[in-house]
């Protein structure tokens, strides 16, 4: 019999397979003695009062079953999606309300240790805002900009988050008429809890629609509040060169890794660990230095703007423990295996919580606070030093490791299409009209060990700029190709069809580009937005030739990423089985009837030859709906010339400008 495969990284499998023989117990070995609920799995369970949980299952479960109170299965599946969306929510949107703080700490002169790096990105925001910033101080423009963009959290009466404006005109339209902008981001994580309480709401399109706008406040309020704070502290990402996969770690060097999603400790650890003092006690200890590297989401904020090499994505932090190389692993919230810590003892590697949201029994504690932000991250670096010396001889010391270009913010892609003054989204659009590029998909989501780990990802990475598709990526998924080494301009001439290489070429870029971590998202909002109002194709994010597609999804802040990208006019498609699989009247409300109201859908599908399919089949719909010429491979049409930088300033040099 052929033995299984958990992981389409070798690196990580050969990890795995050392787990296995020193009899460590890794998430693979638990999701393969763990069998899902046949029930919860499909959404036929509801455990939201102590009659239950109901389960609603049989023959003709649809039309007969009822829970004890008398709710129906699609009431039931509807619920606990919503349940789901809006926990999503709330974990990206906290991560905001404290970036939020932060810039308001930063503006005041709480916060010494951080400061205001991108001034421009400052005055963009101010001006969404309609805050006026012309010769005002710094400071005073940062205060109104974090006061403003706190009222959406806990706005009251009436009104709109303020970001929805930043959506096409028409988008924003079909939110109006449906009722779902969203009013501020806590009311509406609120009111969806409430509603889903027993004896509330039962309409499962009514539910629905709760849950798209809850998820527009994470995607258009909490995301997009934290992706523009953390440019404005930190600076706009630009492409970097970084290492991606355990070979980033070094046997001569401290080793600390910082791992979750919120990039305030990370950024000062930057700083801290090249300091003078803090390299001569590393040196005292038998070191050369602290090799600085990151995990998950965390990973990506500081790879982004920092280079910062990255070990992987969500289910590579244990397996990065058990590399034996690994000092000390600092972590905050969301996506933190608690099961690291058991792992760590068996090693020598301290793990550290340090978000007064997430403690781990077992882990020590050290409270980050931004108003001593570099006297903590002294403190944790010390400790990671100090524990150097006890590294013990089990472990492996993997080699592998890719180089990755990340950086790419919406402001950066604007710049490559035409330069500081004349940036624009124009031969993005054109390039898509001629058929060069075929459309764009937005490769997301976590890494999931109940399928072959990462290898979902690195399927449709491959088939998809081979079929002249560019790819923008965020989060774990980014995790994914970088540590398959697809995350380099190279990819484009190894396996991007001709059309997509073409348009690599002449804008210089990969066929993948790195946009951040998972609230990143939001950059894509931004992306479509700006495609559309540069004009060609649609008028709105609808009926782009655009899908979102999440393989391995596993986290709740996942549904909430889908629902909002549904909502915004993009098809989505995620693999795995379906939460709502129970009922078929709420999938046909999250796929046809989305689909008529909003232009965007919701599918999942386990097959990732389907997922395939089924995403080159919206892209081809919609660029026939716009009327634009027929996909051929390899055939472009003449009308529109994609022309890189030097061939734009010869013809205004031949036309004497």
């Amino acid at each position: 019999m052929e033995k299984k495969v958990h992981s389409a990284n070798p690196a990580s499998e050969k990890l795995i397979l050392l787990a296995e023989d020193q009899k460590i117990d890794t998430c693979f070995d638990r999701a393969a003695k763990m069998k899902p609920c046949p029930i919860g799995e499909i959404g036929a369970c509801c455990k939201n009062c102590h009659m239950g949980p109901c389960r609603l299952v049989g023959k003709n479960a649809e039309e007969d079953a009822r829970g004890v109170c008398g709710a129906q299965l699609p009431t039931v599946a509807a619920r606990n999606l919503l349940r789901m969306i809006a926990a999503g929510t709330s974990a990206h949107s906290d991560h905001a309300r404290g970036m939020a703080y932060t810039l308001l700490d930063v503006a005041n002169g709480k916060a010494k240790d951080f400061k205001i790096t991108d001034v421009r990105k400052l005055y963009r925001v101010a001006g969404y805002l309609e805050i006026e910033f012309e010769g005002r101080p710094i400071n005073d423009v940062a205060r109104d900009v974090a006061t403003k963009v706190i009222e959406d959290f806990g706005r009251q009466m009436g009104g709109e988050i303020n970001f929805a404006k930043r959506a096409p005109k028409k988008t924003l339209e079909r939110w109006r008429k449906w009722g779902i902008v969203p009013r501020s981001i806590d009311r509406e994580v609120v009111e969806s809890m409430h509603r889903t309480n027993i004896g509330v709401d039962h309409d499962a399109d009514h539910l629905l629609l709760q849950g798209l706008r809850t998820a527009l406040a994470d995607g258009w309020g909490g995301c997009m509040i934290s992706t523009d704070i953390t440019d404005i502290l930190f600076g706009t990402p630009t492409p970097v060169r970084a290492e991606a996969s355990y070979g980033i770690f070094k046997e001569d060097e401290v080793n600390l890794v910082v791992h979750g999603h919120e990039p305030l400790m990370a950024e000062i650890l930057v700083d801290v660990v090249n300091e003078p003092e803090i390299v001569a006690y590393a040196k005292t200890k038998g070191a050369k230095g602290v090799n600085l590297g990151g995990m998950c989401c965390t990973a990506n904020e500081v790879l982004m703007r920092h280079g910062i090499p990255t070990a992987g994505g969500f289910t590579n932090q244990e397996l990065g423990i058990i590399t034996g190389l690994i000092d000390l692993m600092t972590v905050d919230v969301q996506c933190i295996m608690p099961a690291i810590v058991e792992i760590a003892k068996k090693f020598h590697t301290k793990v550290v919580t340090t978000s007064e949201k997430a403690k781990i029994p077992g882990a020590q504690h050290i409270q980050f606070d931004e108003h001593r932000a570099k006297e903590v991250a002294r403190e944790i670096v010390r400790m990671a030093i100090d524990n150097f010396p006890n590294r013990k001889a089990q472990g492996s010391h993997i080699s592998d490791k890719f180089p990755v270009i990340g950086g790419f913010s919406h402001e950066y892609i604007e710049y490559m299409q035409g330069g500081t003054w004349r940036g624009s989204f124009r031969p993005l659009n054109d390039a898509i009209m001629a058929g060069r590029v075929r459309g764009v998909v937005g490769l997301a989501g976590c890494d999931n060990p109940r399928v072959q780990s990462t290898g979902l990802h690195k399927y449709l990475a491959i088939e998809l700029i081979k079929n002249d598709v560019l790819i923008v990526s965020t989060g774990c998924g980014s995790a994914a190709c970088g540590t398959s080494g697809y995350l380099q301009p190279e990819m484009a001439l190894e396996h991007a069809g001709p059309g997509l290489r073409e348009v690599c070429e002449a804008i210089g870029i990969p066929p993948i580009l790195h946009l951040g971590s998972c609230v990143d998202n939001s950059r894509i909002l931004t992306i479509a937005s700006a495609m559309a109002a540069e004009g060609g194709l649609s008028d709105e994010i609808g009926g782009m030739p655009a899908v979102g597609i999440a393989p391995e999804w596993m986290s709740e802040k996942a549904i909430a990423i889908g629902c909002y990208f549904a909502a915004s006019g993009v098809p989505v498609i995620f693999g795995g089985n379906s939460p709502v699989e129970a009922s078929k009247e709420v999938t046909r409300i999250m796929t046809e009837v989305w689909m008529e109201r909003f232009k965007g859908a919701f599918h999942f599908e386990p097959d990732p030859e389907k997922i395939l399919a089924l995403a080159l089949d919206y892209i081809d719909k919609a660029r026939e709906g716009l009327k634009l010429k027929k996909y051929e491979y390899g055939k472009f049409g003449t009308e529109k010339v994609l022309m890189d930088m030097a061939a734009r300033r010869e013809i205004r040099g031949h036309a004497g400008l």
